[in-house]
This record gives C-alpha cells, sequence and structure tokens, in this order.
C-alpha cells in the first residue's frame, strides 16, 4: 500500500510513503553484485583476498525461495534454497548439487538490508569471532547469465 498525502498549507506539499518491505523482500526485490568487502578494522579487503574471494559474485534471490549465484565472470558458482529469519538478522542458503542434494547450509549474519546495500559477515574461523569479514553487495541490473 502507498500512502500519498495532499496539505492544504500553503506549501502543498506532495508526501509518499513507500510500502514497508520485509527483510525477504527486501532481499528478492533486486540482483545484488559483491562490490566491497571490509574487515573487522573497517579496511577495504581486495574482493580477490583469500578471505573473502568465494564470497563474491552476482547473487539472485527468487521470490519462491530459489537462489542462483555467479562469479563476476558469469560463470556458475552455486544455486539452491534461501530464506531471512523474519528480524532479518540473518540469511541462510542451502547450495545444491544437479539433483538437488544438499551441498552444504550456511548461515551468516546481516549487518545491512536496505534497498541500497545487502552486507553480511563471514568468520574465516567460527571459534574466533575477533576476526571477520563484511562482505557488501549493491544492486545491479546483471543480467541474470
Amino acid at each position: 500500500m502507498t500512502i500519498i498525502s495532499c496539505s492544504n498549507d500553503e506549501d502543498d506539499e506532495l508526501v509518499v510513503v513507500e510500502p514497508e518491505m520485509t527483510p525477504s523482500q527486501v532481499l528478492s526485490s533486486t540482483p545484488w553484485e559483491t562490490t566491497h568487502a571490509k574487515n573487522q578494522n573497517g579496511q577495504s579487503v581486495s574482493l580477490t583476498d583469500s578471505n573473502v574471494i568465494n564470497f563474491v559474485g552476482f547473487a539472485y534471490f527468487k521470490t519462491d525461495g530459489t537462489f542462483t549465484m555467479y562469479n563476476l565472470d558469469n560463470s556458475p558458482k552455486m544455486y539452491g534454497d534461501w530464506s531471512v529469519s523474519a528480524d532479518g538478522s540473518t540469511r541462510t542458503i542451502v547450495a545444491k548439487d544437479t539433483n538437488g542434494n544438499v551441498l552444504f547450509t550456511r548461515v551468516v549474519k546481516i549487518t545491512v538490508l536496505t534497498k541500497q546495500e545487502f552486507t553480511y559477515r563471514i568468520y574465516p574461523d567460527a571459534n574466533n569471532q575477533s576476526i571477520y569479514y563484511d562482505i557488501i553487495h549493491t544492486p545491479t541490473n546483471h543480467p541474470e547469465p
């Protein structure tokens, strides 16, 4: 629902309020491209760095709960099922092989989820959460290969 209001005061200002979206709707509203990565100190990390390269690419989260991901050279990366927690704090992907068998499940903490940015955090060592990388995505109009 979109609300539009016209006031009767001297400014005659038009106010448009966008409808609220659930975290899942935000994630599936656009294709995403990995554009940056930062470490726990806020320093930029190259997308080719061995700690982040496996998380770089184009992601297409579909409204039916499936996803596809591609490397930046358009080569296939993975596909499967996805979900976001109702409060938007985590994203889960279940990667599958061509027969539909589960390869792995990955749950990541979401640090930013807006129409302009999707960022999640990865920990190279799950037992040491003082070292992490934030994987930053922005919307793209890149067509799905």
